[in-house]
């Protein structure tokens, strides 16, 4: 039995057959003139959609060249590398928001609607992210304060890390270590924090303490030292030099070495310095003592 028999089977013999069957041919009708109507905003929103995507990609070049741009101009006026830096991801934040935000009315989405939909997620987001912000105005002060600059070394005071500031970001200074590690620190800790720039001055103190034996001889010691500090290149000669004694400890007489140089020369010739006292002080027979304890017994005291 086909289609057509079955149905009119079903109405001679259900009660209430054709109701249903005549409900189901107006769902039908109606489902199929909702989607011919709807085939028109279909195509229209499916034509903003690509033409939102075509967009997003020749305003991506667009940034990009943006900030081509602003670079060379920055590198032309001379700028500092850390302002570069800063201003090159903030500019790139920017613009790209605002390239969201012309997406958006190009969907449909009101100007107005958009800009206080913004406003209150800005507040929203703020609240949330009051650790960012703190870091954003952290960034700022520092490029404007300026107590370090890329390429120097310093030393945050909080965990004391330590390094090479590589970049400025807009949330975050980025250091690497000595051997080579990357340690990302918030701008906000570094802007409300003690630090210690250890090159941003020319020259640096050379501050070394050896102690040498109380029975060595102390003239012969200094005057050993005193000649390595004019012999060296590297220290400063028109700077001050001094040799003399810091201290007397419990086991040792402490000389105090202080001597001026490059501050880049600065790890060089204080490994060097210590290399030569020690061989030195060998080849003159000067004790330099370690830490000992020597017991004197009394005259006819028993050793039991």
């Amino acid at each position: 039995m086909n289609l057509l028999g079955t149905i009119l089977l079903a109405e001679t013999t259900l009660p209430g057959a054709t109701e249903v069957v005549e409900d189901a041919a107006d769902s039908m009708n109606e489902f199929q003139i909702y989607v011919r109507d709807s085939i028109p905003a279909l195509l229209a929103f499916g034509v903003k959609v690509v033409l939102a995507i075509v967009f997003f990609l020749i305003g991506k070049q667009i940034i990009k060249w943006i900030r081509k741009v602003t670079r060379k101009s920055m590198e032309f006026h001379n700028a500092d590398t850390g302002v570069k830096q800063f201003v090159d991801s903030l500019l790139k934040f920017g613009l790209y928001l605002l390239l969201i935000m012309i997406i958006a009315t190009m969907l449909g989405v009101e100007s107005t609607s958009a800009a206080a939909l913004l406003a209150s997620g800005g507040v929203a987001i703020g609240l949330a992210l009051q650790g960012s912000l703190s870091n954003l105005a952290g960034g700022v002060l520092i490029l404007l304060l300026k107590p370090f600059v890329v390429g120097d070394y310093i030393i945050e005071d909080t965990n004391k890390n330590e390094g090479v500031v590589k970049e400025i970001q807009i949330f975050y200074t980025k250091l690497t270590t000595v051997d080579n590690k990357t340690i990302v620190i918030p701008n906000g800790t570094l802007a409300n924090n003690s630090l210690i720039n250890l090159t941003a001055k020319e020259e640096r103190k050379i501050d070394l303490k050896v102690g040498i034996s109380y029975d060595a001889d102390l003239k012969k010691a200094k005057a050993l030292i005193e000649e390595m500090l004019q012999v060296d290149e590297e220290v400063i000669k028109n700077e001050e030099q001094l040799v003399f004694v810091d201290s007397l400890s419990d086991s040792a007489v402490i000389i105090g070495i202080r001597a001026w140089v490059k501050t880049e020369n600065y790890w060089k010739v204080r490994w060097g310095l210590l290399e030569k006292i020690k061989l030195s002080f060998d080849e003159n027979h000067i004790e330099i003592p370690y830490k000992q304890l020597t017991v004197h017994m009394a005259p006819g005291e028993s050793r039991e």
